[in-house]
């Protein structure tokens, strides 16, 4: 048995759900992720990265493009996260990234990509429904998540709410699609949001400790 094939392996059933290692290794790394991202390390970004490789991994098999083409994404705004976040011009005085509010332009842009990513996603999957089984929470999802990691990158507190709106599609959809154990962590994801997002927001009213902005 190859890695790939022993990732979608099942590791255990649970009130008659079944979980794929694949479901639950790659959400655990993803819960450590955010954990990371409220401590604003920067480890936060390999976490993420590998993370969504691994849920690559299990959203391809089950045929869920949007989901996998989101990991895609996630890898690829991971490693532009990283990089940015390394540069240090968010570095605050304790040595973590330095966070601020959006702008209002700034939130204009950010909903307006959010709705019109949504709309063209969610068009593209109803064109070719072989792309997923649900088109619109799927292109929803796939959009909030790259909106909330473009946040996230440019330390902005909004990045909270963004994964917060996904949280409340993404539940019903993982249980919907035999995701089981990305349900209950999308669940977890969604305490640990508001916690993150309290912590974010107290440090924009301490400006002279946390340094220059995005």
């Amino acid at each position: 048995m190859n890695a790939a094939s022993w990732l979608n392996s099942e590791a255990f059933t649970v009130f008659g759900q079944h979980i794929r290692w694949s479901d639950m290794i790659g959400n655990i790394i993803g819960l450590i992720a955010l954990a990371l991202g409220w401590r604003r390390s920067i480890w936060t970004w390999p976490a993420q990265l590998l993370s969504g490789v691994i849920l690559l991994v299990a959203f391809a098999s089950a045929h869920l493009s949007g989901s996998a083409g989101k990991q895609l994404v996630v890898i690829v705004v991971a490693l532009w996260g990283w990089w940015s976040w390394n540069r240090g011009r968010q570095q605050a005085q304790d040595g973590s990234i330095a966070v601020r509010f959006a702008t209002w332009r700034e939130r204009g842009v950010l909903i307006g990509a959010a709705a019109l990513g949504t709309l063209a996603v969610g068009g593209l999957f109803t064109a070719f429904p072989t792309l997923s089984w649900d088109p619109w929470p799927d292109a929803y999802i796939f959009v909030g998540t790259v909106v909330a990691m473009y946040a996230q990158a440019r330390g902005m507190v909004e990045f909270w709410f963004a994964w917060l709106l996904v949280d409340l599609v993404g539940v019903p959809l993982n249980f919907a699609n035999g995701f089981a154990f990305s349900g209950f962590v999308y669940i977890i994801y969604g305490a640990l949001v508001l916690w993150g997002m309290r912590d974010w927001w107290l440090r924009t009213r301490t400006p002279a400790l946390e340094g220059a902005t995005a």
